[in-house]
């Protein structure tokens, strides 16, 4: 018995995929350079057309979607701005999912895990590696256009005002942020909850209307994902 595939039963280009030796389905994502792994994954290739599979504990996207998000605007053709690359894992994704005329600015602080990330955009053409603090936007305005989304996955002690931040000079009127909170980046001596709550506070303050939130034990311990809508 060959792989089996369907679409996801809500988001645009994200799959279920189920291999001949498995007993469950998996996320997949079409992959956008056949042939090429990012992170280890699986491939399989059905009628022609080869996806990889998606690790909801290497992505927090991927969990997302495992813990029942409702909405997930990502779509083909969107640019989406991605804070806190690092190697590409959950990057690559969403560059298969926005496809090829989309584009996927990732940004990463770090040179060492920067060098890894470019690997991953030689085959990814629509990938755009930027070496940068996310904390200073002002400082890569003239290598990044308007975009549809921010993704912001940063190990940083203000992370809602960071992602607003990036906000007021990149995101358009009616665009989406992504924002995966870490609690023990932000505070170790609170609960998470409030640690949340307190981020989803700047968001509002900041011009956001949280649309969906998801916690994403058992994929990653502290951790939430909140889904907002940009209406300054």
């Amino acid at each position: 018995m060959s792989p089996s595939v369907r679409p996801h039963e809500k988001f645009q280009e994200v799959y279920w995929l189920q291999f001949e030796d498995d007993v469950v389905e998996r996320l997949a994502t079409k992959n956008l350079a056949p042939g090429t792994r990012v992170y280890g994954e699986r491939l399989a290739r059905v009628e022609g057309v080869e996806y990889r599979t998606w690790d909801p504990y290497r992505s927090k996207l991927a969990a997302s979607i495992l813990k029942g998000i409702k909405l997930m605007p990502i779509k083909p053709g969107d640019r989406v701005l991605y804070l806190g690359a690092a190697s590409g894992t959950t990057a690559s994704h969403v560059a298969d999912i926005v496809g090829i005329e989309g584009i996927v600015y990732c940004i990463e602080f770090s040179p060492r895990i920067l060098r890894e990330l470019l690997t991953v955009c030689e085959h990814r053409k629509n990938m755009i590696p930027i070496l940068a603090d996310a904390r200073f936007p002002w400082q890569y305005r003239m290598l990044v256009e308007e975009v549809d989304v921010i993704y912001a996955d940063v190990a940083q002690p203000e992370q809602a005002r960071l992602l607003a931040d990036n906000a007021d000079f990149f995101l358009k009127e009616g665009g989406w942020a992504f924002l995966a909170i870490k609690a023990r980046s932000i505070d170790v001596t609170k609960e998470p909850s409030e640690v949340y709550k307190k981020e989803m506070e700047t968001l509002k303050s900041r011009g956001f209307e949280i649309k969906d939130v998801v916690h994403l034990e058992p994929f990653d311990k502290a951790h939430a994902m909140v889904i907002s809508q940009y209406k300054p």
